[in-house]
């Protein structure tokens, strides 16, 4: 069975104020199980599991890293938060790093604002190969994915009207977003050496496709998700991460081509899910044609269906999609909180906004 594995960026916030604090080195320093890493701005932190076959064991590591993440940051008087964006007016701090320093050299104002943190899933592959053949076939999905986890409609102070507003940060990027078809490792491989060729981006590490081959692991490595304000919901995105990459391998060693969906068409279907979440409409894989949210979630759900039976994991996906649709995603909820506070004191409203499982 095939495994996966979660990485999650973090906010580190005031525990009083609720403000964003620049405070990630002195975490790290104080990271005595070394669980945590740093990230371009200094009021991130990031985590990641361990590979697991088991979505509930994946999900039980999860927690325990929030809460490793949120008992570190408490011995500095702060907290950790699931958000997406932050949604107060910030001006970040980028890390006092060579390679962070030349990021913002040479990008100014787009790696100079860019706080935002994402959820990006591994899961595991036999070969580049089998991987490149995956990456063809999941990324007409990889919307969809984005509107379940939508968790930044606030940028600056403001509401930005879109479910997720990180998507539209991080697409600032010129090596962002997602890709056309490769075909083949050799293809994948030369599209890589030629952005680096370009001079424009600094290296391997900034190649931010939506979805890519990982530098580090045998594994393909979604990365179009928000981070998720609730970690069952970033259970229910690596299980169906999971079953996306073995629903692909099987369309791949059966023969069945790629969806031949224009990259033009699936940058729109990313922005439509980042403006609507799981609310409105999105593009349908499909057709390309509007269509309810709920629809396309649940097209891909079927999509992927005999895989995550296969896996034992379809009631598990079930409980939690059905969970998630009823409550809302990170959006809906950030969206409701706001609503209900009325205590002017910034505390509270942040208290309610940044509050997330132990």
């Amino acid at each position: 069975m095939r495994t996966m594995g979660v990485e999650e960026e973090l906010l580190l916030v005031d525990a009083e104020t609720g403000k964003v604090r620049p405070s990630a080195g002195a975490v790290l320093n104080t990271d005595r199980d070394d669980a945590l890493t740093g990230e371009l701005q200094q009021e991130q932190v990031e985590t990641g599991t361990r590979p697991h076959t088991d979505v509930q064991d994946l999900q039980a590591d999860i927690a325990g890293l929030r809460r490793h993440a949120m008992d570190t940051a408490a011995e500095l008087g702060m907290r950790t938060a699931a958000l997406g964006t932050y949604p107060l007016p910030v001006s970040p701090t980028v890390t006092q790093h060579e390679r962070y320093q030349e990021m913002l050299e040479r990008f100014g104002p787009t790696a100079g604002e860019q706080l935002t943190c994402g959820c990006h899933i591994h899961v595991s592959i036999d070969d580049e190969e089998e991987g490149v053949a995956v990456l063809d076939r999941i990324r007409v999905w990889l919307p969809t994915l984005l509107a379940l986890s939508a968790n930044s409609p606030y940028w600056q102070g403001e509401d930005t009207g879109y479910a997720s507003f990180r998507s539209q940060a991080w697409n600032r990027w010129p090596c962002a977003g997602p890709t056309s078809i490769f075909r083949t490792p050799e293809r994948y491989h030369a599209l890589v050496e030629q952005l680096i060729a370009s001079g424009t981006v600094l290296d391997r590490a900034m190649i931010y496709f939506d979805a890519r081959l990982s530098a580090k692991y045998p594994t393909v490595e979604l990365r179009s998700a928000d981070v998720c304000r609730r970690l069952e919901d970033a259970a229910l995105l690596a299980a169906l991460a999971r079953g996306l990459v073995e629903t692909a391998s099987r369309e791949w060693k059966s023969g069945l081509p790629a969806p031949a969906v224009p990259t033009a068409v699936l940058r729109m279907m990313s922005w439509r899910a980042g403006r609507s979440g799981i609310t409105g409409d999105l593009v349908c894989p499909h057709n390309g044609k509007p269509a309810p949210a709920g629809k396309v979630i649940a097209d891909l759900v079927s999509h992927v269906e005999a895989a995550l039976s296969d896996q034992e994991d379809r009631e598990l996906v079930g409980e939690h999609l059905a969970a998630l649709m009823a409550r809302g995603n990170g959006a809906l909820a950030q969206r409701a909180s706001f609503a209900a506070t009325q205590d002017p004191k910034l505390n509270r409203k942040l208290a309610l906004l940044c509050g997330i499982q132990p």
